[in-house]
């Protein structure tokens, strides 16, 4: 019987010379360090035993919370081999989510950076997981400690395409953060179309200057490198002129909106610092047209905007092949081979070409489900079995598809999703506020910056910079309003809800030059 483990895959795709570097980094302790095809193989084996040796219940999920290295991909693909469950967890997200994350998936392992082991251990052992690891940016930490002394020999654990490989924790609305479940099947066919649809080559080096803690930077990034067994040039954390020193050497390069307004800031990025490069992709966030117009005048390339979410990993794409078509700014694309997309209304009507409405899709790449929520898996498909984005778009009569709005008020700042909800819930809980309301306004750096409109309850004197520090201790940064304006009420309609749309109106030019 084939193993469908996600592992095998990739692994079959090293190159026959093992002794390539596979990884180069450009940032950190001791950098450069170059990790050969060999290393890894070796790595992830060690690592794989390890987890093996902990002898864990089937279908073990494994947490981390550490900062980007080597190792830690390492560690990812380790979990994948020795046929378990990863699950990332932001580096910037605070103890009361950790909580949370820990007590609903109920992970075996936790693994964490040491200066957080003392809290994060507690919160773990007290939710029942058995073993807690440490693992730092300088290859040092408990777990690579007990590695070491493990074998580097393994066999891949045979696992189905059904069967989990990750749990990827994405921000409800309303409510409690939801584990997208993905199967093995759904990440392997996902980059195996990407792989052709984006023309990956053996030769290709990517520069991977994202966080590997979500969808971009550990599946679209890193398993286009390594099903291709294409060198990576590996960056701990995005530094624009260090980026445009490495691209002479490079092939590829991803990034959410907010790097590349970054780089165009500075003076070196020039037509020659990128004549090299063969692809710039840009995702996560709504690319603005200045910046995608900027980019192809300063250097020569048009940035190639695709659409994806943690349900799904990717669904549509601009074409890399000219022959398929053009790089159309303002667009997401067309849906990738596999992948259907479809626009209907809120009764569920399918609506033409050039109307806008909510966003479906189905193909192999959608995720199995919401981790121990069944009520809300069957809540966000459809009788037939698409699944609603919440995401409002439109698809041209030339096949080309536009994201034009999130129902539902999702914010996307740099990136990273942000629930207003969630903001605003913590708001409310501080003393003297009487409600709050969060929006998403534009913003030429993050795409759009987070502003929060707080109600004080009679006789109550609130300050906006003494809510904002109180939030940077309870929620992760990038949650954290930049700008916090306190008013004696909040607009609404005659039905008594809060009028959002007329507070994005009057802040949208606040961050806007």
């Amino acid at each position: 019987m084939k193993n469908h483990n996600l592992f095998v895959a990739l692994r079959a795709a090293f190159p026959a010379d093992l002794e390539r570097t596979a990884i180069e980094t450009a940032d950190g302790p001791g950098a450069p360090l170059y990790y050969t095809w060999r290393d890894l193989e070796r790595g992830t084996a060690m690592l794989a035993n390890l987890l093996a040796g902990l002898e864990l219940p089937a279908g073990a999920r494994v947490a981390v919370q550490t900062e980007k290295s080597v190792e830690a991909l390492m560690l990812y693909l380790a979990v994948l081999r020795a046929g378990y469950v990863y699950l990332p967890l932001n580096t910037a997200y605070q103890a009361a989510e950790i909580e949370y994350f820990i007590g609903n998936a109920e992970p075996s392992v936790v693994v964490c950076a040491r200066k957080h082991f003392g809290w994060v251990s507690k919160i773990a052992f007290n939710a029942g997981t058995a073993h807690v690891f440490t693992l730092d940016d300088d290859r040092s930490g408990s777990l690579l400690d007990r590695a070491a002394m493990c074998s580097d020999q393994h066999l891949p654990v045979p696992r189905a395409e059904n069967d989990l490989a990750a749990i990827l924790y994405t921000s409800g609305t309303t409510g409690r953060s939801k584990g997208a479940m993905l199967t093995h099947g759904n990440l392997l066919s996902n980059a195996r179309v990407l792989k052709d649809y984006w023309g990956w080559r053996s030769d290709d080096v990517l520069i991977h200057a994202l966080p590997i803690f979500h969808v971009h930077g550990l599946f679209v990034a890193s398993h286009g490198a390594l099903l291709a067994g294409a060198k990576m040039i590996w960056l701990a954390k995005f530094d624009p002129r260090k980026v445009i020193e490495r691209l002479p050497e490079a092939t590829v390069f991803m990034g959410v909106p907010t790097l590349y307004v970054r780089m165009l800031a500075e003076p070196s990025l020039s037509r020659q610092a990128c004549a090299h490069m063969r692809l710039f992709i840009a995702g996560s966030a709504p690319l603005l047209i200045e910046t995608f117009n900027e980019w192809a005048e300063r250097t020569g390339h048009v940035i190639l905007e695709r659409y994806g979410m943690s349900e799904t990993v990717m669904l549509s794409s601009n074409p890399y092949d000219p022959a398929q078509g053009e790089r159309r700014g303002g667009t997401v694309g067309f849906p990738l081979p596999g992948v259907g997309l479809r626009i209907r209304d809120d009764k569920g009507h399918p609506l033409p070409a050039g109307e806008i409405g909510n966003i479906e899709v189905k193909g192999p790449n959608v995720f199995k489900g919401y981790w121990r929520m069944p009520e809300k898996t069957a809540e966000d498909f459809t009788t037939d079995l698409w699944f609603k984005t919440g995401d409002v778009g439109k698809v041209g009569a030339d096949g080309y598809v536009s994201i034009v709005g999130r129902s539902k008020d999702l914010i996307i700042s740099g990136g990273y999703n942000v629930y207003p909800a969630e903001v605003e819930d913590c708001i409310n809980q501080m003393p003297g506020v009487a409600e709050s309301a969060v929006v998403g306004v534009r913003h030429a750096d993050f795409g759009e910056a987070v502003v929060a409109v707080v109600v004080p309850k009679p006789g109550a004197a609130l300050d906006g910079a003494a809510i904002t520090a109180a939030l940077k201790s309870r929620i992760a940064n990038f949650k954290v309003p930049k700008a916090v304006f306190v008013l004696a009420d909040l607009p609404r309609n005659a039905m008594g809800k809060v009028q959002k749309n007329l507070l994005r109106e009057q802040y949208k030019t606040l961050f806007v030059a």
